[in-house]
């Protein structure tokens, strides 16, 4: 346990260093509080734009405050997923790239403490920065629109929390699979719209994808139930992060034993 704590402050100090801490939560931030602002404010962006004839009056109408965070969280899942996979993708592959990986494992260091040790400090940075971005938007939507009940507020970010977690742990997968970051880049976005299209497609079969969980989350907003479904694609996207994580461990073990 002392070793995986090493191992994991390391990390949080090497976050430190990249600057993670500041500009992930930033970005996220003003992802999240844009959509709101954007849509009180429509109206007058628009006139502002001129073009207009004299006396014209633009009427559009208010949108819900269940609407704004979907719209919201649409934001996080497209941009923010992007953010995840851009700052997690040399997490691992970059220090195999450049030899640091190998003169850490080259000390009696577990693969599986090296691997969770950085996905524990990824996660612990993902869901701080969600947290921040989904706390300041909720804030300027209560402002703005109207107030959300504090429970769909926590329920809503657990339920796309697991998804963006899904991502990320999918991330780590690639990064123990290739050296190079931009590979991993490249093939974990191309996952992740490749599961999503899939699931779209074949929604009825695949109702308990953890593809389905920003869906489920958009329904639960709207209608405020909790289904049984989003119950259960959580539960397997739960699953699915476990494994991922197995998995991760065992082909970098093997990679590097190579």
């Amino acid at each position: 346990m002392r070793q995986w704590q090493v191992l994991f402050n390391k990390e949080m100090v090497e976050m430190a260093r990249n600057f993670k801490w500041i500009w992930v939560p930033i970005v996220f931030i003003l992802i999240a509080v844009k959509e709101p602002l954007t849509l009180y404010y429509l109206p007058q962006i628009l006139d502002s734009l001129g073009g207009l004839p004299d006396g014209a009056i633009i009427q559009l109408p208010v949108p819900s405050a269940s609407e704004v965070l979907i719209s919201i969280l649409s934001q996080i899942n497209t941009l923010g997923v992007l953010i995840i996979v851009l700052a997690s993708m040399g997490i691992i592959a970059a220090e195999r790239k450049s030899g640091v990986a190998g003169l850490i494992l080259v000390k009696p260091v577990s693969y599986s403490a090296y691997i969770t040790a950085k996905w524990a400090g990824a996660m612990l940075l993902l869901w701080i920065s969600f947290f921040l971005a989904y706390v300041f938007s909720w804030y300027y939507v209560v402002i703005l629109f109207e107030a959300v009940p504090f429970t769909d507020f926590i329920l809503s970010f657990i339920l796309n929390g697991i998804w963006l977690s899904f991502v990320l742990t999918l991330t780590i997968f690639f990064n123990a699979l290739y050296k190079s970051p931009g590979a991993v880049g490249f093939v974990t976005l191309l996952t992740v719209i490749f599961v999503s299209l899939i699931t779209n497609l074949f929604a009825k079969w695949l109702e308990w994808s953890p593809a389905q969980l920003p869906a489920y989350t958009s329904q639960f907003l709207f209608s405020g139930v909790f289904s049984t479904e989003a119950i259960i694609s959580m539960i397997l996207a739960i699953v699915a992060i476990v494994v991922l994580l197995a998995g991760s461990v065992q082909i970098f073990m093997r990679k590097e034993l190579a």
